[in-house]
């Protein structure tokens, strides 16, 4: 293999679409709705997006939140780049940009936001990242997709969709306050 093909990027290829806009808007009410009852209202309750794509669903579900219980609901932003335990595989210099937390997560009950669960590595990070701010409460995931393979023992409290996948597949979710487009898709590495 030529050094030039060895850092070419794998091809990617579409397999389905998972989730349109509106059923992704439909999964984060019933969320929002899980999350109310389960935490007995809206009241000591905080959200925190894992940055990028937490962070949206985060600010979503605080908004619906809002809507349901009349109650605003602090959300906050949570960069793990320096928490990453590949941190060393990710490149020369990672930029870390920085959490904005932005409220005392002290005696709260925290819902951590995600995109995708996976390995849990980056759930691992994050816990570590969060502890770094104080000590909530109680630290309950929310994902959109889980998609199994665990490597860590983590399991998300809520959960928007389990998607069953094998190695060589991916879970690209898109969403419009990064992506300009929303939805979520199974993809699959070529070759």
């Amino acid at each position: 293999m030529t050094p030039k093909a060895a850092s070419r990027p794998p091809t990617l290829r579409q397999k389905a679409q998972l989730m349109s806009a509106s059923e992704i808007e439909r999964t984060l009410i019933r969320l929002a709705h899980e999350i109310i009852e389960k935490n007995n209202g809206a009241e000591n309750l905080g959200l925190v997006g894992i940055r990028r794509r937490g962070v949206p669903l985060a600010q979503r579900l605080g908004q619906m939140i809002q809507r349901i219980e009349k109650t605003q609901v602090p959300v906050g932003t949570l960069d793990i780049t320096l928490y990453r335990d590949d941190l060393s595989t990710l490149g020369p210099k990672p930029v870390v940009q920085k959490s904005e937390i932005g409220f005392d997560i002290n005696d709260k009950n925290i819902i951590l936001a995600d995109d995708v669960l996976y390995t849990g590595r980056t759930t691992r990070a994050a816990l570590d990242a969060l502890f770094d701010h104080g000590r909530p409460k109680r630290v309950q995931l929310l994902v959109l997709i889980d998609r199994g393979h665990r490597e860590l023992p983590l399991e998300a409290t809520f959960v928007g969709r389990n998607v069953q996948t094998t190695d060589r597949e991916i879970i690209e979710v898109k969403l419009r306050e990064i992506d300009d487009d929303e939805k979520v898709l199974l993809v699959e590495r070529e070759g």
